[in-house]
């Protein structure tokens, strides 16, 4: 009897059950188990640990920015409510005699707004022969300058950069200028009411306060402190009124803050911020900071959503340089509830926007096999689009949740790209001042 002939390999046969088979023999065998294991790997059914792991991934990426805004806009206020309950607000009693102070004004192309800025600040209530007013030019290039000199038969001072180096360069510059023992920041486009600049500086009768900060009113320009800028610069004022009362806020203010000189006695590069920096040096030289509730500001509410987005993308941006420079701050075994403060109000604040784009992508990969995700899919495009109409034509409707999701889009891109641009180590010096509509008389 003839032994049956082996088929050649192009002949091997594919069973059902993904077994590959050949005619018997002990080494085609083997040969034909090699040949075929690449067959066995590419239909073998997938390990169903590996995609229940992929899916919690999924599933963390897409949840992580609403749990960490969660935590950080409303678990963390109400842990320091709870922590502060009990206590009432510091109230600053005014000095025996009052301290020399120096008020700087950094100005770039400001001749539109810095006229009325100055005429407001020569009526503050404060003995004129200890204030100085110093206006700080970061080489503008229209009648800023001519402005500013206009003013100096009436006490103030104008020192011009040479050449622009930003806003930053300009306030190191400011302290070998200043006469003051406390140095008083002041944004051009503010009105400063007359008796703030004595509610300020009272904070420093506490010899533990390195840095304090005003309060913010924002306004439209019928005065009426009203819509969701308004609201939530409230809910900021409210916010660092109770860090306050818990030790420390973890920044100041940009449009009006107080510090004492030696605070910033030690330049800072330039494209950092000191509005948030000097409550972090105001730490490490032993310092706290606080927030003055009754020394209030005007700041007129910007009207063009793509010129706040610009604002909010350098503001951030220069934020996260700062905190980056100051990282030594977020350890708690060293800094205690400072450091857990300044993680929970500014790193956990900013992180969701980093994290935006990789949850809308774990979003798209869940809704493939559940249909609460490819629900909440859905929704987040429609408010997506939503928001890009709202910044590309806001004329076109003025439903409130429109105009809501065009404000959160603009909020998301400006956090991403202000985080896009603090890795990639872009520097932020110099600036152009957020026009803004003059304020009502306060």
């Amino acid at each position: 009897m003839r032994s049956p002939k082996l088929l050649p390999h192009k002949h091997l046969v594919l069973l059902s059950g993904g077994t590959c088979n050949a005619f018997p023999g002990p080494e085609q065998g083997a040969q034909s188990r090699r040949l075929c294991s690449p067959l066995r790997n590419r239909f073998a059914p997938v390990d169903p640990t590996s995609l229940i792991s992929m899916q919690s991934i999924a599933i963390a990426l897409a949840i992580a920015p609403l749990v960490i805004g969660v935590y950080a806009y409303l678990i963390y206020p109400a842990i320091l409510w709870l922590l502060t309950r009990g206590e009432g607000a510091p109230i600053a009693s005014p000095p025996s005699s009052w301290p020399s102070v120096t008020i700087t004004v950094p100005v770039y192309n400001s001749a539109a707004v810095i006229r009325r800025t100055l005429s407001r600040l020569l009526e503050v209530d404060y003995p004129r022969e200890l204030l100085q007013i110093l206006v700080l030019s970061d080489a503008s290039t229209d009648d800023t300058d001519e402005i500013v000199r206009s003013f100096a038969p009436r006490g103030v001072t104008l020192w011009r950069a040479p050449e622009r180096k930003g806003k930053t360069a300009a306030e190191n510059a400011a302290v070998t200028l200043a006469r003051g023992d406390i140095i008083v920041n002041v944004d051009a486009t503010i009105s400063v009411p007359r008796e703030s600049l004595k509610r300020l500086v009272s904070a420093f009768s506490d010899p533990s306060v390195g840095v304090a900060s005003g309060r913010d009113i924002s306004v439209a320009d019928d005065n009426a402190a009203a819509g969701g800028e308004a609201k939530y610069t409230g809910y900021e004022m409210w916010l660092r009124d109770l860090e306050t009362r818990a030790g420390s806020i973890v920044g100041a203010s940009g449009c009006f803050f107080a510090v004492r000189k030696q605070v910033h006695a030690k330049p800072l590069p330039p494209e950092l911020s000191w509005d948030f920096a000097s409550s972090l040096v105001a730490r490490t030289l032993g310092f706290r900071s606080v927030s003055v509730a009754d020394a209030v500001c005007v700041v007129p509410r910007t009207t063009e959503m793509r010129t706040e987005l610009r604002r909010k993308s350098r503001t951030m941006a220069r934020g996260l340089s700062t905190l980056f420079r100051f990282r030594s701050l977020m350890n708690p075994f060293q800094y205690g509830r400072f450091s857990v403060m300044l993680i929970s109000h500014k790193l956990l604040r900013w992180l969701p926007y980093l994290l935006a784009p990789f949850a809308l992508g774990a979003l798209t990969f869940l809704s493939v096999s559940n249909v609460m995700a490819a629900g909440a899919l859905v929704v987040a495009l429609a408010a997506l689009l939503a928001g890009l109409i709202e910044i590309r034509r806001p004329a076109v409707s003025r439903w409130k949740p429109v105009v809501l999701a065009g404000f959160a889009l603009a909020a998301l891109t400006a956090g991403f790209l202000a985080w896009w641009d603090a890795l990639r180590g872009v520097r932020m010096a110099t600036w152009n001042p957020t026009p803004r509509p003059n304020p009502s008389e306060a």
